[in-house]
């Protein structure tokens, strides 16, 4: 069964299923199809899986050209669970929240696997990308995956490869990211490295599952401590009178022993301001109380509410409130030069704002229309950035700094900027440093 299943991936002879057909399954879908395999793509959203089998994309960094081009060369889209019996390798990519005490919501990834455990066969491999706590993949999936009398290492092979992807980031490709890879055994290892190394340039093996879903939370916690940091390090050094931009970029000529983060408005994405909650919640079962995380954590989701005040104190020098004062924000996904909205803390500046009683509008090229979210709603369009609509805002709040905005003909016909992102570096009267 090992020698047959490797042979398989090898050769390309394998289907590949990817389930879970968003910001990490469809650029993974391209990726396999585009060296020749046959991949099935499983998605429990049948407005996805339409669009895709229409050759259309929902991702804007993803053009339609390419879910053309693979809809052309064999891949299909389906909601129809009973179709993961004709893949040898089943991708999971499904999403890993937190529910509403901060806990971990494994409910994506149960139930997804529940729904595959009906038509797992022998001879595939079962593949976890979704970020976790460590021990998912034992915990969660390995007694499911038996549940049918399939053995684990023998029959069927069950690995964690935790996925890596930067939206927007042109320097980076699912091909170029190195994939860091754990076995439930040995013969799992080997499978999931025969499974990958196709399509990736570098694997790094792990010694197990949860070395692998480790490997991925500390990347996360990594960049949120320092994130923490630099945000913590901004409100003293306001107080202080000192630009924070001026001293990061000087601190980043050190050759060694530095890396620069720069302070924003609150963390977003899937990943940062979510992951460190899964391994404090995990640590709590071995007695462990991760202070140093959790403390990070409740900096950085503070800073929406000093964005908010900051926008108070402006709004109050100019002799105006809050309340009844128009807003307009500026950039609503989480990062620069993308469409993802997910955990953007441009949305809890938005109803911040509104629960103080502000108008709250927005503006951003790259979100036309305020979508629907799990937890989140506004019933907006982008405004268009014109001098006269923005001279007609009381003050505009730059959230998330998009290469697409015309920053002159923001400075020049707003009546007040509250900057959290640092773009404006020469003082001015209207500009508020958030």
């Amino acid at each position: 069964m090992l020698s047959a299943a490797i042979n398989k991936f090898k050769s390309k002879e394998a289907v590949i299923g990817i389930v879970g057909l968003g910001y990490v399954g469809l650029p993974l879908m391209l990726r396999y199809n585009s060296i020749g395999y046959c991949v099935l793509g499983i998605d429990i959203d049948p407005v996805k899986v339409s669009k895709l089998n229409r050759g259309e994309s929902y991702i804007e960094h993803i053009p339609c050209a390419s879910v053309a081009s693979a809809r052309e060369s064999g891949f299909s889209a389906t909601t129809d669970f009973s179709r993961v019996a004709e893949c040898d390798a089943l991708i999971l990519c499904v999403p890993t929240p937190l529910n509403k005490y901060r806990e971990p919501d494994m409910s994506f990834v149960i139930n997804t696997t529940d729904a595959l455990k009906p038509y797992l066969r022998a001879g595939q491999i079962v593949s976890l990308e979704s970020t976790t706590y460590p021990g998912t993949t034992e915990e969660e999936l390995l007694p499911r995956v038996q549940e049918g009398g399939l053995k684990v290492g023998e029959d069927i092979f069950l690995v964690y490869s935790p996925e890596r992807e930067d939206p927007g980031n042109p320097n980076f490709e699912t091909r170029t990211i190195p994939k860091v890879i754990g076995g439930h055994t040995p013969t799992c290892l080997e499978v999931g490295i025969a499974l990958y190394e196709q399509a990736i340039d570098q694997v790094v093996p792990v010694s197990s599952t949860k070395a692998a879903e480790m490997t991925k939370l500390l990347e996360n916690i990594h960049r949120a401590v320092n994130i923490g940091l630099v945000n913590e390090m901004k409100t003293v050094a306001d107080r202080m009178g000192i630009d924070i931009f001026e001293v990061v970029d000087a601190a980043a000529t050190k050759p060694f022993g530095f890396t620069p983060y720069y302070p924003g408005p609150g963390l977003g994405g899937h990943c940062i301001p979510i992951d460190p909650f899964y391994l404090t919640w995990k640590a709590r079962e071995y007695g462990l109380h991760t202070r140093f995380i959790e403390l990070s954590g409740e900096v950085n989701q503070a800073m929406p509410e000093y964005v908010l005040g900051k926008l108070m104190d402006g709004l109050n020098d100019s002799g105006k409130a809050l309340k009844g004062s128009r807003i307009l924000v500026l950039g609503i996904a989480y990062k620069k030069n993308v469409d993802d909205m997910r955990e953007s803390p441009s949305v809890e500046i938005m109803e911040l704002i509104e629960a103080k009683g502000g108008v709250v509008a927005y503006s951003d090229p790259h979100v036309p229309m305020f979508p629907h979210m799990r937890e989140h709603h506004f019933e907006l369009n982008s405004e268009p950035l014109t001098s006269e609509n923005l001279a007609s805002f009381d003050a505009v709040v730059l959230a998330t700094d998009h290469d697409k905005f015309d920053y002159a003909l923001i400075e020049s016909a707003s009546k007040l900027i509250v900057d959290s992102r640092g773009k404006y570096r020469v003082p001015a009267p209207h500009i508020i440093r958030a």
